[in-house]
């Protein structure tokens, strides 16, 4: 049977769950599985590549899920306690899957910087072309600041403040993916989360030397002060 030509239902049976067609954001969370286990060494780069090609052409929810019935992240129930998430993740739930934001440029060039906001969670792609994203002068309303970014003979060029944390989750296949760790040693500052993959493509995150960011929750409870102060009148 070709898996990729999926007959439409004859009669009014309920389809099996494994039949069901698969949305982009199952495609995305399959993709989240294959790259974390192309970063902890469980997928060798090659593995990876032919997995995510899967992904991309499968049309079914059971199609998706053989290329991660072998991975513990895909069984959370059955997985041991030392197969958590690694501190200092956001909290399921805390990040929404779908981008507040998405950066994108294909054969051009993006730039996103100065004295901007940016969400909780944004996708950068560069397809054959350039993004540049510059948190260096960023006004921080979320701590959990997640950016996934990927290029495919592109460019992604992220620079954060020297005083933020930076972690990273990604790949690259016969690309660079290259994130230049900092841990804040203010448990209040901005955490910044770097995913991604490069494909014949280059992902790069470092801070912005001399740039700092200082009081973030500071301004943040300010604002909401003020806020809570015009809405009760005084």
């Amino acid at each position: 049977m070709d898996l990729h030509k999926s007959p439409a239902p004859t009669d009014d049976r309920p389809v099996p769950p494994a039949e069901l067609r698969c949305s982009d954001a199952d495609r995305d969370r399959i993709a989240d599985i294959l790259r974390d286990a192309l970063a902890e060494g469980r997928l060798t780069a090659e593995e990876h590549a032919e997995r995510v090609e899967g992904v991309l052409h499968a049309k079914t929810v059971g199609e998706l899920d053989r290329f991660v019935r072998d991975l513990p992240a895909a069984h959370p129930r059955r997985t041991a306690p030392a197969y958590a998430a690694p501190p200092g993740r956001p909290a399921a739930g805390s990040i929404p899957r779908e981008p507040d934001e998405s950066v994108v440029a294909v054969f051009s060039s993006t730039v996103r910087r100065g004295r901007w906001r940016p969400r909780r969670r944004t996708h950068a792609y560069a397809i054959f072309g350039s993004v540049e994203i510059d948190l260096s002068e960023a006004l921080f309303e979320y701590q959990q600041v997640v950016i996934k970014a990927v290029s495919v003979f592109g460019d992604v060029q992220i620079r954060v403040p020297e005083n933020v944390s930076l972690r990273s989750t990604g790949g690259g296949v016969l690309g660079n993916f290259e994130v230049s760790p900092l841990d804040s040693g203010d448990p209040d500052a901005p955490v910044i989360h770097v995913d991604g993959l490069a494909v014949f493509g280059n992902v790069e995150a470092k801070p912005k030397r001399g740039k700092t960011v200082a009081d973030i929750l500071d301004r943040v409870s300010h604002k909401v002060d003020k806020s809570l102060r015009k809405h009760l009148g005084h």
